[in-house]
């Protein structure tokens, strides 16, 4: 049997087959190929085993987690693949590049972001665009920072961890020469020490010299025989030769690292706790998801956890995040050591230990991540940028309102803001957002940094900053150059829209809800092709977003003539908008309440719609209308508005009420006063509907609401049809679109409402509707409170805002 034929039985091997059953067929083209003995035989089936065990090609590592500015931390990471002329060995095949590019995603929670997205088939030389600087002149370099830097803070991470930024003394070229000729001498005589200690002296190369070590036959040999001999390394072999890959910057997606994983899953259960995290610790540095072993090692865990101490643990959460997985029976215990170990934690492990618990989406209870968060407040001033911008993420993650550490980002970000680099500005402003938090001292901060960053942009980072600058309502009369810079960023990244549409999608927004409107972006986003690309990805947020931008391009932009969603599209999303609608939105009860005591204002049914007056805003509103005098019309259905010139002829209107009246009594039931004894009170005068005061209470509003002087006059101010007719310069029927809010429509602890809300409100106005919205930090306390007190302040609310 040939050693092609072996070979390609070996090549088609998976994670879950038998290693014995691979290295016997191993063993078996080895054997085959020392048959004949002629060297010249020998040496082309060398040649042609290295080709099946060698990968497709070298791959260089682009990959840049963060930017966040950290003093004196030294830098490491993997190098480059830049070969070097002081090696002279066989000549390498050619080398195909692969370049790691970051994964994206519009969305707040990371479940689908993945550190190290392979990208296969790219030209050699090719760079990924998102990590490219854009085109200019005299570019300050960004800011680099490297997220392991937390294993230097204790000499106690050295038995367990791998430092990517000190390497052993260098091997000379010649003895790296030496050791692959044995390699080829010794062949199959080869014991698990003799490949354990040729692995370990070719990882003490430069590491600018190990290109030419894998490209070399001879190296593929001696893996090959690693690969037989795998069940006979001892464990502190076996690491011995993961950690000299990683030194010799292995491909991670060699076929033959497959069989590595399952031989330290298999091992797991019998390795120390620090072997099994150094192993993890490994993988992390080759840059390979292994998550079958990863599972194992959580599996072990439970043996070890009276061993597990500050650094253990703030490596575990490490390797968790950075696996972006944690399974629901290692939660509690978690919280648990993290209990234990926060007051021993430095303020760079708890930065990192906020990474981990965010990468992970691990849901931990709100009380332990607040007491997280009191930890890093109150070290906050010796943390880095890095660990800063990681306790924001998971505040973001955990929608978490830590005043105090919000509050603290107020002085602490004009501070740094000069020396971030562009994802973690982002990152703040990403959470800022995310929480409805508006501070001007944060996002002007981060605002005059953005003309310098822009250079290294990604669409991503431009999309989530527009995003986050349109929803907080920042204008650009604050910041003249921002929304520019950043517009000009996805004009110049606009490649990156072919795999990542929802980045132009989620900016396009962030600009509308700012009020700009780049007529060049939105015709590329309304454009078929883009259209069509977007909806093939089956995410109805995605089409949501395009109904949005067209539906605001109508309204917006009312000389438009560029491309437009075909009306099938919106139908569609409109069906899927109010059919959600009606299964949250209109079953809360504020709205209900809402829209019953309407009803019962008004005189019926007829006269109070709930419907999505603007669909492609994606909420409701209570839909009234008036006549020029003021009295209700049925808006049931566009039919029924034919009655208007009959309607207004209703006699019964004429008397000048409508609901409920403000009397004597009400009104003394709401300022809690009483009127004299001896004073009979004045019957009122008549109402459409008979309105019975409830008994009296004491202090009216006293659940969140005062009665303030601004709000009793609103109350209290006359009807706009029982002013004299020459005083309206418009009789013409008065649409008013009622909006019941909560809380999320606001920025935090705040009534400045949020940029989707703004651009609602905006473009019910231009649409002719006026806006009466019902506050939440009035209508809410309300619920509790009498039908008569809720009659009167919505007759206030629909009548009293007619006066003009």
């Amino acid at each position: 049997m040939s050693a092609r034929v072996l070979s390609r039985r070996f090549g088609r091997l998976h994670l879950h087959a038998s290693p014995r059953r691979a290295v016997a067929s191993v063993r078996g083209s080895s054997c085959q190929a020392d048959i004949g003995g002629e060297q010249e035989k020998q040496e082309a089936d060398d040649e042609e085993g290295a080709q099946w065990l060698r990968p497709a090609g070298e791959y260089t590592l682009l990959y840049n987690p963060s930017a966040y500015c950290r003093p004196t931390v030294r830098k490491s990471g993997r190098q480059g693949d830049a070969e070097s002329p002081q090696l002279s060995l066989v000549p390498a095949p050619r080398q195909m590049s692969n370049i790691y590019s970051i994964s994206s995603s519009r969305h707040l929670s990371i479940s689908k972001n993945t550190l190290l997205d392979l990208a296969f088939g790219r030209d050699e030389g090719a760079k990924d665009k998102a990590a490219t600087p854009l085109p200019s002149q005299d570019v300050p370099p960004d800011v680099q920072v490297d997220p392991r830097a937390f294993q230097l803070c204790r000499p106690e991470y050295r038995s367990f961890t791998h430092d990517l930024s000190s390497r052993p003394p260098a091997l000379p070229a010649k003895e790296a020469s030496l050791i692959l000729h044995k390699v080829t001498m010794l062949k199959g005589s080869m014991t698990p020490t003799d490949i354990t200690h040729f692995l370990c002296t070719l990882g003490t190369l430069p590491a600018q010299q190990t290109l030419s070590i894998r490209g070399d036959s001879r190296f593929y040999m001696l893996l090959r025989y690693s690969v037989e001999s795998l069940q006979s390394f001892t464990n502190t072999q076996l690491l011995d030769v993961l950690r000299a890959l990683v030194l010799i910057d292995l491909s991670p997606s060699h076929s033959m690292l497959e069989l590595y994983e399952l031989e330290f899953a298999n091992r797991a259960a019998g390795l120390e706790l620090h072997q099994l995290l150094l192993a993890a610790d490994l993988w992390r540095c080759l840059g390979r998801t292994v998550t079958h072993y990863l599972e194992r090692l959580y599996d072990c865990l439970s043996a070890h956890f009276g061993q597990i101490g500050p650094p253990e643990f703030v490596e575990l959460v490490y390797l968790i995040g950075e696996g972006r997985k944690c399974p629901a029976p290692l939660v509690q215990p978690l919280e648990f050591m993290l209990v234990r170990h926060l007051d021993k934690l430095l303020p760079e492990e708890l930065g990192v230990v906020c990474l981990g618990l965010f990468k992970a989406q691990s849901s931990l209870s709100v009380g332990v991540v607040r007491r997280l968060v009191d930890q890093a407040l109150a070290l906050v001033g010796q943390m880095s940028d890095f660990a800063l911008v990681n306790v924001m993420k998971l505040l973001r993650f955990s929608h978490l309102d830590h005043l105090a550490w919000l509050e603290a980002m107020g002085t602490e970000i004009p501070r740094r803001a000069p020396g971030m680099g562009v994802q973690g500005l982002m990152h703040v402003v990403l959470a800022c957002g995310a929480l409805h938090y508006h501070n001007d001292s944060i996002l002007l901060a981060v605002a005059r940094r953005v003309p310098d960053i822009t250079p290294h942009c990604r669409s991503k980072d431009a999309c989530k900053m527009l995003w986050a600058f349109g929803t907080l309502g920042v204008r650009q009369r604050q910041c003249p150059d921002m929304y520019s810079a950043l517009t000009e960023v996805l004009r110049q990244r606009e490649a990156e829209f072919q795999r990542y549409p929802e980045h132009l999608l989620t900016a396009l927004l962030g600009l509308a809800f700012a009020g700009q409107f780049p007529q060049d972006l939105l015709s590329r986003a309304l454009s078929p092709d883009f259209v069509k690309r977007a909806s093939a990805s089956q995410q109805l947020e995605l089409r949501k977003d395009l109904f949005t931008l067209d539906g605001t391009v109508g309204l917006e932009l009312p000389q438009w003539t560029g491309p437009r969603l075909s009306q099938a599209v919106k139908e569609e999303v409109t069906r899927l908008l109010w059919d959600f609608a009606q299964e949250d939105v209109c079953r809360k009860p504020e709205v209900l309440e809402a829209e019953v005591v309407l009803r019962e204002l008004l005189g019926g049914e007829q006269f109070v719609r709930k419907h999505m007056i603007l669909p492609h805003t994606r909420s409701i509103d209570l839909e009234v209308r008036l006549d020029p005098r003021g009295q209700p019309l049925p808006v049931i259905s566009e039919e029924i508005l034919s009655v208007e010139l009959t309607h207004a002829t209703d006699r019964s209107w004429e008397q000048g009420h409508s609901g409920v009246t403000l009397t004597d009594d009400l009104l003394a039931q709401l300022t809690n006063t009483r009127k004299p004894p001896a004073q009979a009170p004045s019957p009122p005068p008549p109402l459409r509907r008979n309105i019975v005061v409830e008994g009296e209470r004491e202090g009216v509003f006293s659940v969140g609401v005062d009665l303030t002087d601004g709000l009793l006059g609103s109350m209290t101010k006359p009807r706009c049809h029982q002013t004299s007719p020459t005083r309206r310069t418009e009789r013409t029927t008065t649409r008013i679109a009622v909006q019941v809010s909560n809380r999320n429509h606001h920025c935090y602890r705040s009534q400045q409402l949020l940029g989707f809300h703004a651009l609602k409100r905006r473009q019910l106005t231009l649409a002719g509707y006026h806006v009466v919205e019902l506050a939440h930090w009035e209508w809410f306390p309300l619920l509790r409170r009498s039908r008569a007190e809720k009659l009167a302040y919505l007759h206030c609310k629909i009548f009293g805002s007619q006066k003009d």
